[in-house]
C-alpha cells in the first residue's frame, strides 16, 4: 500500500521556477513546449520604436525565469533542455509554486498585458546620480522625487537649476 502512495506522488505535477540564459525565456519555453513539458512564460507587450519602423512585440515579464508544472521524473529533462541554467530554489530544494499564483499572474497578464516588472535599485530622495544615456548622458543630479519608473533629478552642472525625469534604468548612483 505504501508503494501505491510513493507512485502516487511521484505523479504529481507542481509548478517550478527555472532559470534561463539572459534573453532565452521564450526560446526556452518553446523548447520545452516541444518535450511536451507544460512550460509558462509571462510576456507582456510592448511598442519598440526602430530606425525604419514601430512594431508591437511580446516582451518576457520576468527577465531570466520560466515557470514549469512537471513530476519529479520529468526534472532532468528539464535540466537538460538547452537554454536553462538551473532550478530557483528555497531552503534547498527546487522552489514551489502554487497553482494559484500562476492563475493571478495569467489573469493579470490578461487586464494589464503592458504590465511590468522592474526592481527599484536602492534610491531615495537626496541621492546624487549620473545620467548614463539619452541627451544629458554624464549629467550629474540630485534626485529630489520618485514617481513610478521615473525620477526627478535637479541638474546643478549647468549652473542654473535645470529638473527633468530620468527612467530608473538610465540612472547611476555616485558616491
Amino acid at each position: 500500500m505504501e508503494n501505491l502512495n510513493i507512485t502516487k506522488m511521484s505523479n504529481v505535477k507542481n509548478w517550478f521556477v527555472i532559470y534561463t540564459r539572459p534573453r532565452w525565456e521564450k526560446k526556452v519555453d518553446q523548447l520545452l513546449k516541444m518535450q511536451g513539458i507544460t512550460s509558462f512564460c509571462p510576456v507582456r507587450k510592448k511598442r519598440s520604436q526602430w530606425a525604419d519602423r514601430v512594431k508591437d512585440v511580446e516582451m518576457p515579464l520576468f527577465s531570466s525565469y520560466v515557470f514549469v508544472k512537471i513530476t519529479p521524473k520529468e526534472e532532468l529533462k528539464v535540466r537538460l533542455t538547452l537554454g536553462v541554467m538551473n532550478f530557483v530554489y528555497y531552503m534547498g530544494k527546487p522552489a514551489v509554486i502554487r497553482e494559484s499564483v500562476i492563475e493571478s499572474i495569467k489573469n493579470y497578464m490578461k487586464i494589464y498585458p503592458e504590465a511590468e516588472v522592474m526592481s527599484i535599485p536602492g534610491m531615495e530622495i537626496g541621492d546624487r546620480v549620473k545620467i548614463k544615456e539619452g541627451v544629458m548622458t554624464q549629467k550629474v543630479g540630485e534626485i529630489i522625487r520618485l514617481q513610478g519608473k521615473d525620477v526627478l533629478v535637479i541638474l546643478d552642472s549647468l549652473n542654473c537649476a535645470l529638473i527633468t525625469k530620468v527612467p530608473f534604468t538610465n540612472l547611476e548612483l555616485i558616491n
